[in-house]
């Protein structure tokens, strides 16, 4: 068997690793804060340590955990510091990107918003957080890849994880939230559709300076 043939179990194994452990700290079933040791970890993902390792190392360098040497594996928390210069990030981002597409959208696009808000509607109806917000998350995400411009597109990719987190610690946080993020969703929506450049500014703006002010008073 080739070196290259050999290696790819392991490589397999260090993926699925990251992707269980990503998967858990969004979820919150790992909360931020908590400590997890190796030998939890091993019992949790049914795998040996070289691949946990892996996946820990690429969970660091993201930003999700902290591993240290005395103090063990630690989910990070959701700093403040952070949550503002996101929210402050996206909000120049996201009102420029309503300006390239107000009054543009193709239809398959709306098409594809359609979907999206329908699935939000209905994770909202049900009382769905984790999918709730998973749809909140797609929908901001996908407006940046529709705005045409390659830069904003992947670096919205890049925060997606990011701003899950932050989006289920506000709707944790807030009553009805998931409602109300529908309604501004489907506000913003309409106002592209219509070429209503302001008042989809001002509806994105809102809705961003709403989930910066819960996160960081």
């Amino acid at each position: 068997m080739s070196k290259l043939a050999s290696s790819k179990p392991t490589v397999l194994l260090k993926e699925k690793a990251y992707q269980h452990i990503r998967e858990a700290i969004l979820s919150e079933v790992f909360p931020p804060g908590e400590f997890l040791s190796e030998s939890r970890l091993i019992d949790f993902l049914g795998m040996s340590k070289t691949p946990i390792k892996s996946a820990l190392d690429r969970l660091e360098a993201e930003g999700f955990v902290t591993v240290s040497p005395k103090q063990g594996i630690i989910v990070r928390e959701l700093s403040i510091t952070k949550a503002r210069d996101i929210f402050e990030l996206r909000v120049a981002l996201e009102l420029f990107v309503c300006e390239l597409l107000s009054g543009k959208l193709k239809q398959e696009q709306i098409a594809l918003f359609r979907e999206l808000l329908d699935k939000q509607k209905a994770a909202a109806e049900s009382g769905d957080e984790v999918a709730f917000t998973k749809g909140d998350t797609d929908f901001h995400v996908f407006l940046a890849h529709c705005s045409g411009n390659a830069e904003i597109d992947q670096l919205m990719t890049n925060y997606q994880a990011h701003l899950y987190r932050f989006a289920l610690r506000v709707i944790k946080r807030v009553p009805n939230r998931m409602f109300e993020a529908y309604q501004d969703h489907e506000d913003i929506l309409q106002a592209l559709i219509a070429g209503d450049l302001e008042q989809s500014k001002n509806r994105m703006r809102e809705h961003l300076v709403f989930g910066k002010m819960i996160l960081t008073n």
